[in-house]
């Protein structure tokens, strides 16, 4: 069974620096050019995990007033 794997904003930055590392040390081309691309990947992930991170805070947030506002007897 597969099981969906969540990873830290600091773990994927990490890979990213890794990558970027490898791309600036790689003499040959193509693998510069997977380096680039893996460290693109591993950023765009980063920021994924920071937007899911923000929209989980603003849904927790709506909630929050939301019951505050049912709980007010007019």
């Amino acid at each position: 069974n597969w099981m969906p794997v969540a990873f830290s904003y600091e773990f994927l930055i990490e890979r990213a620096e890794q990558a970027a590392q490898e791309a600036a040390c790689s003499i040959l081309e193509n693998v510069r050019e997977r380096a680039l691309r893996s460290e693109q990947a591993w950023r765009a992930m980063a920021i994924q995990v920071l937007e899911v991170g923000r929209n989980r805070e603003l849904v927790q947030q709506a909630r929050l007033v939301a019951g505050q506002l049912n709980s007010v007897e007019p």
